[in-house]
């Protein structure tokens, strides 16, 4: 439903450009015409669930791209959609709640958001010009090293002439020069005749003259280098934000299986799928799988479809759960996704980018955690048409091995069958 962007190499330091390119954000949202339109009733609701979740915690980013996102799905977007009739009740509704209650904090939050990027970007400034004013310096110093150092080799070198100033010397004209003796030349030193040790010195200056070029003006130069990047922009995108564009760490508790197969036994036994609703609840931008909450359904032995779909929204509603995926069982075929399965997942992960599908396969003692692929399966499935099972190409591949999961060990799964 919302396309994500990797904007972390972004440098965008002023305050409004932030806010706008926070707003493009908040605006990256698609509605299908294929999918059913209580999928987005049910979605926008758990995008205000989480939206509040952020808020509460600080993160006034991702509640602020979360508000816009909800905002732009009931005001513009479902309006798009073939069945938007039937809802139009419940989307009045909603939008009396946006006018009333999440436009006036989305502005809040936007003037909370801007003066807190104005104070960052002053504070830039201030860094990038007081470390001009360093490097100004450090350059006064390296001037002020250099004639110092001119100074001292051109005392050390000079020779004092003993010939007055006032001398006047006659010249006779019919004396002719003669040529200067060749050997005198040998006598004359030259700067490249200089000893070449780390302490060299001039005859006469007494030991110690620095020279440049010795070991000691290099230290004092090299040590004055600037080390500021001019280019460097302060970073604003964390990896707690939303504008990072990565899926965010879903932890499952460890003994999510195990319960799941033995509520899935007696089916199992009779080789029928069985599935169950993944719930859990966001925090600190991490997601947690709290509760399998088991539909009234119909299963056969390649098949599950759920039943009722309003009793898990009710039970959802009343303990705060987001949707984060799904899990059935395949009672005598391997784990991986069937082409029923990627249409069934493809609902989930529309709707959230992380969700995840599980898929128990207890004859071979193995689970699998796929997700479709983000930059083909999910479009390549959201366009395909066909229903039933049908083939699908395998390459490039339509589903992958999940990366975005943490098993937890401490943690224990609840269950909320609803089959009973």
């Amino acid at each position: 439903m919302s396309k994500a962007v990797n904007n972390m190499s972004m440098g965008v330091v002023e305050p409004q450009e932030r806010m706008r390119h926070l707003s493009h954000c908040g605006n990256l949202i698609e509605v299908d015409k294929n999918m059913p339109v209580t999928r987005y009733y049910r979605s926008g609701t758990e995008m205000l669930r989480m939206a509040n979740v952020y808020l509460r915690e600080g993160n006034h980013e991702n509640a602020f791209i979360l508000y816009l996102r909800y905002m732009t799905l009931f005001i513009d977007k479902i309006r798009q959609h073939p069945d938007y009739a039937s809802v139009k009740s419940e989307v009045r509704d909603i939008n009396k709640k946006i006018k009333d209650e999440i436009m006036p904090n989305t502005e809040k939050l936007r003037a909370k958001l801007l003066a807190h990027y104005q104070r960052e970007y002053e504070q830039f400034l201030a860094s990038k010009e007081a470390e001009r004013v360093r490097e100004l310096e450090r350059e006064r110093e390296r001037e002020r090293q250099r004639q110092r150092e001119l100074s001292q080799a051109g005392q050390a070198g000079s020779v004092p002439s003993l010939i007055p100033a006032n001398l006047h010397v006659l010249i006779d004209p019919g004396n002719q020069p003669s040529a200067p003796d060749l050997g005198l030349l040998d006598q004359v030193v030259y700067p490249n005749d200089f000893p070449t040790g780390a302490n060299r010195s001039l005859p006469g200056s007494g030991p110690g003259l620095l020279l440049p070029g010795s070991e000691g003006a290099a230290d004092k130069t090299n040590n004055s280098k600037p080390s500021f990047d001019r280019n460097q922009k302060p970073a604003y995108n964390r990896t707690d934000s939303l504008l990072a564009g990565s899926l965010r760490l879903v932890h499952v508790p460890g003994d999510t299986m195990e319960v799941f197969l033995k509520l899935a036994h007696a089916n199992t036994s009779k080789n029928i799928e069985t599935c169950g609703v993944l719930a859990g609840h966001l925090s600190q931008n991490q997601l947690y799988i709290t509760h399998i909450i088991t539909p009234q359904q119909q299963g056969t032995p390649d098949s599950c479809n759920t039943m009722h779909e309003e009793q898990i929204f009710d039970v959802q509603d009343q303990m705060q759960l987001i949707t984060l995926g799904w899990i059935h069982t395949h009672p005598t075929q391997t784990a991986f996704l069937s082409s029923v399965d990627l249409h069934t997942h493809c609902s989930y992960q529309m709707m959230m980018p992380e969700a995840l599908a599980i898929v128990c396969a207890p004859k071979y003692n193995t689970t699998g955690f796929f997700i479709l692929t983000p930059h083909y399966g999910l479009d390549y499935i959201a366009q395909c048409r066909q229903s039933g099972f049908h083939p699908h190409p395998n390459d490039p591949p339509l589903f992958m091995e999940a990366q975005h999961i943490r098993m937890d060990s401490q943690a224990k799964i609840k269950v909320i069958d609803l089959r009973r």
